[in-house]
Order: C-alpha cells, then sequence, then structure tokens
C-alpha cells in the first residue's frame, strides 16, 4: 500500500494507493499498475504523485525503479512531471469509456403522489444545533458499539414524547429505533416467523413496499376491506379462513384513504389480539399531523401487550433523517432484538444522540406544529382550487397528513386522469394503484385519485394544483 498526497499536495498524510507489484519484474509492473491505476480513475486527473524516493520506500523497490516508471509514463502522457512540484497524473489522461446509459423517462417537475414530505423544510439549524450540543455532552462510551435496541438517550425521549404527544405506552427496554419503518417492520415480521407465524392480514389499500417486506420474510399477505370506518376486522376471526397470526394497520389515518379506524373496529382488533395472540402492528406514519381537531391517539394505549407501535421522524422531519422507532410488546421484544442482532445495521448513534437531543429541546414538537400549518394551509388551498375549477370532484378523508382521496364524477376514466396530469408534468396515481393485487378491490366503483400535497415546494403549490383542476376537469 502506497500513501498518495490528494490533488493540492498535501503530502504523506494524503490519499492511500493499492498498487499490486511482481517480485519479479517490479519495474513494469509498477507502470502497468500506475496506468491501471488511472485508467479505472482511482488516480484521478491532477493528482499529485509522491516522490519517486517516498513510492519506493513505501513499495520496498529502487528509487530508479520508480523514476523510471514515472518517465515512461510521462512519455507516454499519463503523467506529467513539473519543474520543483513533483509527478503529477496528466490532466489530458482518461479514465474507462463510459458505458452508454438506458435513457432514462422524464420524471414529473411537479410531484403528487402520497405520503412525500417536502424536504426544503427541514429544520437545518435546530437539527446542526442539536449535534453539536449531543456530541459535546456524549461520553465516549457512547460512541462505542450501541445497544441493538438503539442508545439509550434516544430511547428514554422517545419514550417521553410518545407517551406525551401519542398516548403510548412503553418503556425504554420495549422501545427499538430503527433506520425506518420498513427496516422496523421487517425485524418484527422476521421475529415473528421465527416463532411459527405464517399469515398476515393488511389493509386493501396501502404501501406495496410494506406488503413486499412481510412477503419477503415467508409470511402470506391477506387483504382487510376498507370502507369509511376504516379496516375491517371481521376476517380476523372468521373460522372458515385459515389462522392469521398478525395485521398491520394505518389506525389514525388510513393510508392512502385518510379514514380512522372506527372506536368500535379499535375494540374488535384488541380483542382479537387478546383472544388468539395475535400481534397488531401499528404504522403511526403520520399520526401527529391533524388539522381540525386533536389527533386520533395510538391503537398501542390500548393493549400494549399486543400492539407493536410503530412511527417515524420522516413526516415531522425529513426521510433523509433516516430513523424509526417501535414500541414493542415485553413477549416480543426479545425476538425482535435477536432479529437485529443477526441482521446487524443499527442506526448511527450520532443521528439517535442527536435526535434525543432535538426530542429534549422540545424542537421536535415545534417541527411537528410547522409541519401542521404548512400541510393544513395546502390541503385547504387544494380544496378551495378543486371546489372552483373541478366542482364534480369530491375530497374525501380527515383533514390530516400528506394527502386526500379525490373522488371523480362517475363514469369518468381515471386512468385518462392520470395520463393527463402526467402530460402536464404532474405525478398523481390512481386509488387503486394502492390496492392489494392487480386489480383494485370491486367494492368501490366510484373512480378516485389519491393527491399528495406534501412534495411540492412552497412556490410551486399553486401552479400544481391548479393544473392537477385541469387534468380533472
Amino acid at each position: 500500500m502506497a500513501r498518495v498526497p490528494d490533488a493540492r499536495g498535501a503530502g504523506p498524510g494524503g490519499l492511500d494507493l493499492h498498487l499490486t507489484l511482481s517480485p519479479t519484474r517490479p519495474a513494469r509492473s509498477l507502470q502497468d499498475a500506475l496506468r491501471s491505476a488511472v485508467v479505472d480513475g482511482r488516480l484521478a486527473a491532477g493528482t499529485r504523485l509522491p516522490a519517486a524516493r517516498a513510492l519506493a520506500a513505501d513499495l520496498g523497490v529502487a528509487r530508479g525503479t520508480v523514476a523510471d516508471a514515472y518517465g515512461q509514463l510521462a512519455a507516454e502522457g499519463w503523467l506529467e512531471s513539473r519543474v520543483g512540484a513533483g509527478t503529477w497524473v496528466a490532466h489530458r489522461a482518461v479514465g474507462p469509456p463510459a458505458v452508454p446509459a438506458t435513457p432514462a423517462r422524464p420524471r414529473p417537475a411537479l410531484d403528487l403522489r402520497a405520503g412525500i414530505p417536502d424536504a426544503t423544510a427541514f429544520p437545518r439549524g435546530a437539527w446542526l444545533a442539536a449535534a453539536r450540543r449531543a456530541l459535546a455532552d456524549a461520553p465516549d462510551e457512547a460512541l462505542g458499539y450501541a445497544d441493538p435496541r438503539g442508545a439509550l438517550p434516544a430511547r428514554a425521549a422517545l419514550v417521553e414524547y410518545l407517551g406525551r404527544a401519542r398516548g403510548v405506552r412503553t418503556d425504554a427496554d420495549r422501545l427499538v429505533v430503527t433506520h425506518g419503518f420498513a427496516d422496523l417492520l421487517s425485524l418484527v415480521a422476521r421475529a415473528l416467523v421465527a416463532r411459527g407465524a405464517r399469515r398476515v392480514a393488511v389493509e386493501e389499500y396501502g404501501h406495496a413496499a410494506h406488503r413486499g417486506v412481510l412477503a419477503a420474510t415467508g409470511l402470506e399477505v391477506v387483504p382487510l376491506p376498507v370502507d369509511a370506518d376504516g379496516a375491517d376486522p371481521a376476517p380476523l376471526a372468521d373460522p372458515a379462513r385459515p389462522r392469521i397470526d398478525a395485521v398491520l394497520l394505518t389506525p389514525s389515518h388510513q393510508f392512502p384513504t385518510g379514514v380512522p379506524l372506527s372506536p368500535a373496529r379499535r375494540a374488535a382488533v384488541v380483542a382479537w389480539a387478546a383472544r388468539t395472540g395475535g400481534v397488531v402492528i401499528e404504522d403511526d406514519y403520520d399520526g401527529e399531523l391533524r388539522y381540525d381537531r386533536r389527533a386520533v391517539g395510538a391503537l398501542q394505549a390500548l393493549a400494549p401487550e399486543h400492539v407493536v407501535y410503530g412511527g417515524t421522524a420522516s413526516k415531522a422531519l425529513a426521510p433523509g433523517v433516516g430513523l424509526a422507532w417501535g414500541a414493542v410488546p415485553p413477549g416480543l421484544v426479545d425476538d425482535v432484538v435477536a432479529q437485529r442482532r443477526v441482521l446487524g445495521g443499527s442506526p448511527d448513534v450520532v443521528g439517535q444522540l442527536t435526535l434525543a437531543r432535538f426530542l429534549a429541546d422540545h424542537e421536535y414538537d415545534r417541527a411537528v406544529r410547522r409541519a401542521r400549518t404548512r400541510y393544513r394551509a395546502r390541503r385547504e388551498r387544494l380544496v378551495a382550487v378543486l371546489a372552483e375549477h373541478a366542482p364534480g370532484c369530491r375530497v374525501l378523508g380527515l383533514p390530516a397528513g400528506l394527502q386526500c382521496v379525490v373522488e371523480l364524477p362517475d363514469g369518468v376514466d381515471v386512468d385518462a386522469v392520470v395520463e393527463r396530469a402526467a402530460r402536464r408534468g404532474l405525478a398523481v396515481l390512481a386509488l387503486g394503484a394502492y390496492a392489494v393485487g392487480d386489480e383494485e378491490p370491486s367494492a368501490r366503483r366510484t373512480p378516485a385519485v389519491v393527491v399528495g400535497y406534501g412534495a411540492p415546494r412552497d412556490h410551486q403549490v399553486e401552479r400544481a394544483f391548479s393544473l392537477l383542476a385541469a387534468a380533472l376537469g
């Protein structure tokens, strides 16, 4: 391994370059190794190479061998020698020929898909300040190998916040910090499969990616009907059906239809879990973002011993934060932690410590309140624009979250609407695109699209809604 300075000539403390030399033909193999490093891009144009004496010492060859190699490659145009400034990779030297790229489909300029937040709203300054304070206060041992459940300060801060803001009943020992909700879902599903689970019920509309995570663990995915009261739990207890071991729900704000799980059905789901030993997985992806009244509380509070509560920072902060959390029942938490140990890959500790500080300083609460104000105004504006320019359409779902369902007049071709939107530079999906399987459930005959109002930048919102109204008309 030879130490190579960076392009600014930083000296011995620069880049490392791996060069493999033949013990019988060191001069020729050094030339070949340097030439290959330039061709494949490991030595970029403008990189300053070490002095012949230093490289010879690193490689264990004669200084003259290195000098000859430099001279030969300079004559070929790969390197250039500068009087008093050393040897550099020539700027005219090029890397490997580029592989022709497959032409990418042009991406719509405006994204109105469901569940995507406006990343420009991320509180960079407050997050950076929290990171500085967290690192300044963290003991050295906090930066070592972490508990697979996550850093204790993050878990303790989350327990306080979730109990206060979402009514979640848990403690730090049963709180697991993950990369995102899909990561938590995978851990829980793998733990259930290891215990003998075979089938998991899901809402007939939802995230295809989450269904994919469950299927990848070996679980059979079974759809539950969704109506104005949320998911119908009746099939869970149907003796004529094969046993269902777990159910994945979005009870506070069904994704993507926007309806809450009714109190009667909440009670029925909890009763099913208590009676059968089934596990309820609660995806509380945007539970804090209710705009007309106090947010619907977490289902987990009704049965902490049967419900896995999952939350995430993706909506209130940004997906790039890459952190989610799960409050796991006491009888399941050890199995989930065991899966984390097997898979590895816990979230980075610095990010967790930053989140802990962010929560402790109530910056997270402030971020949630700002998000509520921003997205409530967007939803209200969308309703107003459609009422004026597409009066035949009806907005459905709770005033909450980052999306709503727009029901179209009877007989309207929803695929044609999606295509017209795409031609106008809008990405929007039909409700059927979120359904389990290839066909939308037959019970819904009224065409509808799901409109996400989170992703556009503030200056793009008005144009996006106007173009959508034109596509709907």
